[in-house]
């Protein structure tokens, strides 16, 4: 299995220096593929240009900017040009099925904060003096950078990759590893229902809190936004201090939710990994939950708009974004696979409308948020703890259906 491995770097003046024109060069490397990809799709050709043709153009390039684009690794270039071909094969597919197409962006010096090396011994060196006590990692043109280890690697390391987050420099690390040992079964078997009011409800009758970072920290976002409205935009080598300090307040905050909600995630999931052997939840279309609502045109009135409730779902929305339903799920699953437990996806439809004792599903046994009320049975609940008994059924209905 891969496992991947974040540390953080501590580079010199000088490494920091060059790190930043390696992202600078490979950002421009990027642009400039990207023009040639959009001069060819304006002339109505979409294969023309391939990710084979920009990467057979390298060895012309660096050899034409050998103090910029020619003292950097040729393969790590090459994943520059792969990670545009991604995003282009992404557009087409989005305009082919319809959908928003969403062109692929320029992007500027500030946005392009990652570079990856395919290959660990091509242009980059893991532990690259393993009988010096300290931890470094290569990468060419830079040197030989510390390494702040706070966990060893287990497995051989495939692919390195350069991170950079405001100010700070990571290394971020791919291992291929052989599967870890199970862990003991328990037996027990879990069904969760993801929501607002709680972030996760269990079939058990469990009731974990939303912490709801982003709404905790509000105020202070708040006023860090406000002090930096008062700048003018500009580019980053025009800021004065001051806007500059007010830029960096404002990721810091953004930073310590995200930092935040992650530590939540990562500690609600080990937790359920931990104690139940087998785990269903609803596979829920976050995206879609998240979409704002659709216009409705006065039908009386041209360019006038009847109401469509957009604010009280822009306020839900921001609920939905804040509570890290997808984050959570992906940590969910790869911890559960690391750890031998099963974790089964289930179509969420009347999970919450179908009484469990008697099975009479109706839209009036959920009368408000919280209570669940059958109409024909009487059965009387918590509507998050029906709706993890039903996610929890379905679940091992699926399973036995689809022995492993």
């Amino acid at each position: 299995m891969i496992r991947a491995y974040k540390f953080l770097m501590r580079p010199t003046v000088r490494q920091e220096q060059a790190l930043g024109e390696m992202l600078r060069d490979h950002c421009s490397l990027y642009n400039g593929a990207l023009q040639e990809r959009r001069d060819a799709y304006r002339h109505g050709s979409r294969t023309s240009v391939t990710y084979g043709i920009q990467s057979g153009q390298l060895k012309e390039i660096r050899a034409f900017d050998p103090q910029r684009q020619g003292r950097w690794s040729f393969s790590s270039q090459q994943a520059t040009l792969r990670r545009l071909d991604k995003a282009m094969q992404a557009f087409f597919r989005r305009v082919t099925s319809g959908e928003t197409p969403g062109y692929p962006r320029f992007r500027g010096v500030n946005w392009f904060d990652t570079v990856d090396f395919p290959k660990d011994g091509d242009g980059c060196r893991w532990d690259s003096t393993p009988h010096d006590p300290v931890t470094r990692v290569r990468f060419q043109g830079v040197g030989h950078v510390k390494v702040n280890r706070h966990r060893p690697v287990v497995g051989r390391v495939r692919t390195v990759s350069v991170k950079r987050e405001r100010r700070k420099w990571h290394v971020v690390l791919t291992a291929e590893q052989p599967r870890p040992e199970p862990l003991p079964g328990t037996g027990s078997v879990v069904g969760i229902d993801l929501g607002i009011a709680s972030f996760l409800t269990t079939s058990h009758g469990e009731h974990i809190a939303n912490p709801r970072h982003a709404h905790t920290a509000a105020a202070k976002l708040e006023t860090a936004q406000r002090a930096l409205s008062r700048y003018p935009r500009r580019k980053a080598k025009d800021r004065t201090k001051n806007h500059q300090r007010a830029v960096e307040r404002v990721a810091a905050l953004h930073g310590t939710v995200r930092r935040r909600r992650l530590d939540h995630a990562h500690k609600t999931a080990l937790d359920l990994v931990r104690r139940h052997g087998f785990i269903a939840h609803e596979d829920l279309r976050i995206r879609n939950m998240a979409r704002s609502p659709a216009p409705k045109p006065d039908p009386g009135q041209a360019g006038a708009f009847l109401p469509n409730g957009g604010a009280a779902k822009a306020g839900l929305n921001r609920s939905i974004n804040d509570a890290g339903w997808g984050v959570f799920l992906t940590i969910l699953h790869a911890k559960a696979e690391s750890a031998g437990r099963e974790v089964i996806a289930v179509d969420p439809r009347n999970t919450s409308r179908e009484c469990p004792e008697c099975g009479h599903t109706a839209k009036e046994n959920r009368p408000t948020q919280e209570k669940f009320h059958c109409q024909a049975c009487g059965h009387t609940a918590h509507a998050d703890t029906v709706g993890a008994i039903n996610v929890l059924r379905a679940g091992l209905v699926r399973r036995n259906a689809n022995p492993a």
